[in-house]
């Protein structure tokens, strides 16, 4: 008799279940400015359990710690302080973060790079002039991950003029941050997009994919194209790195933004744009940048050792032409 009981049980708790899950879910759109671009949000939920409000007030919070805009930032506050400070969780994980690939690249991706990024006027200060080879000399006594040392919440550096610049990577965290936001909140189907950078995890109504387009380039100069890919990449995160936004020209030749830590010199090969997947943003984000200065061959063989990694890679081959590839787990090429 019990058995018959908890057969009945069961039954109304499954049909239960099944009608809320088959309750119709909104279509949520969210739009800010954030990190000086704008954020998108479209989550599908049976009702709008996420406000602008709330991410606006995440960003904010985020632009707190890691901002090289906000003087009372604690990146900013580490930068002026002679020998470090203590971190909140945001800056914490993010330096961890950085320092991990550093080692994983070689040391191309690097979150001191900031006197370099000013240097070749891509900071929040603009030079007069580019520096030369001793200027370079003087301020790659700065650079280097070894210049750090994190020691549970406290960041120590070992020279006064270390300066940080997480702007290659925090942005990548802070939408992994908002998806967090929603998960909280029982929301599982959404894409969120901020500069660029994408995450993604379920589908539209229907069990419609998500679709990204992939921006491409000219085979005659460096400005952007009509969509060159659209992708269904599902579960996920998309980001992108290339040098053909932000530049500046000086001695006839165009200056990429994106440094190499090792020289001292903006970063000049074939490579015109790396689109990564990856299965958060802070990965894919904190690693595109590195595959730009590895080059073609290097971040191809990189990647061949990574199943939890891919990339589409827009580069420029030795005629000058423009020609693309794709590694084998970029998730939803076709």
């Amino acid at each position: 008799m019990k058995i018959t009981v908890l057969t009945y049980t069961c039954v109304f708790i499954l049909l239960c279940c099944a009608f809320v899950q088959q309750e119709p879910l909104r279509r949520v759109e969210l739009r800010g400015y954030a990190q000086g671009t704008t954020y998108s949000i479209v989550y599908y939920a049976p009702d709008s359990l996420v406000s602008t409000g709330q991410t606006d007030s995440l960003l904010k919070r985020f632009d707190q710690s890691v901002s090289l805009y906000q003087p009372n930032s604690l990146i900013s506050k580490f930068n002026h302080s002679a020998n470090g400070i203590s971190m909140d969780e945001t800056f914490r994980v993010l330096v961890a973060r950085a320092l991990q690939i550093n080692r994983a690249t070689g040391g191309l991706v690097d979150p001191t790079v900031k006197p370099l990024v000013d240097a070749w006027g891509f900071g929040v200060v603009k030079p007069g002039h580019d520096p030369d080879r001793k200027e370079i000399q003087a301020l790659l006594v700065n650079v280097g991950a070894d210049k750090i040392t994190l020691k549970g919440n406290f960041l120590h550096k070992k020279l006064p003029g270390v300066q940080l610049d997480l702007n290659g990577i925090a942005q990548g965290y802070s939408v992994d941050l908002l998806a967090s936001l929603l998960e909280q909140h029982g929301i599982h189907n959404y894409l969120i997009e901020l500069g660029g950078e994408l995450r993604i995890k379920g589908h539209k109504t229907g069990n419609e994919p998500f679709k990204v387009g992939i921006e491409g380039i000219n085979g005659d100069d460096l400005d952007p194209a009509p969509m060159r890919k659209v992708i269904e990449p599902g579960d996920g995160a998309i980001t992108t790195s290339g040098n053909y936004r932000k530049h500046h020209e000086a001695g006839g030749k165009q200056v990429s933004h994106l440094m190499n830590p090792l020289t001292g010199y903006p970063v000049q090969n074939e490579m015109i744009s790396v689109t990564v997947y990856a299965k958060d943003a802070i990965t894919a984000d904190g690693y595109d940048n590195g595959f730009m200065a590895m080059g073609l061959k290097r971040t191809l063989n990189f990647l061949s050792k990574r199943k939890d990694m891919g990339a589409y890679i827009v580069y420029r081959k030795p005629d000058g032409h423009v020609a693309d590839t794709v590694t084998a787990y970029f998730k939803g090429y076709k």
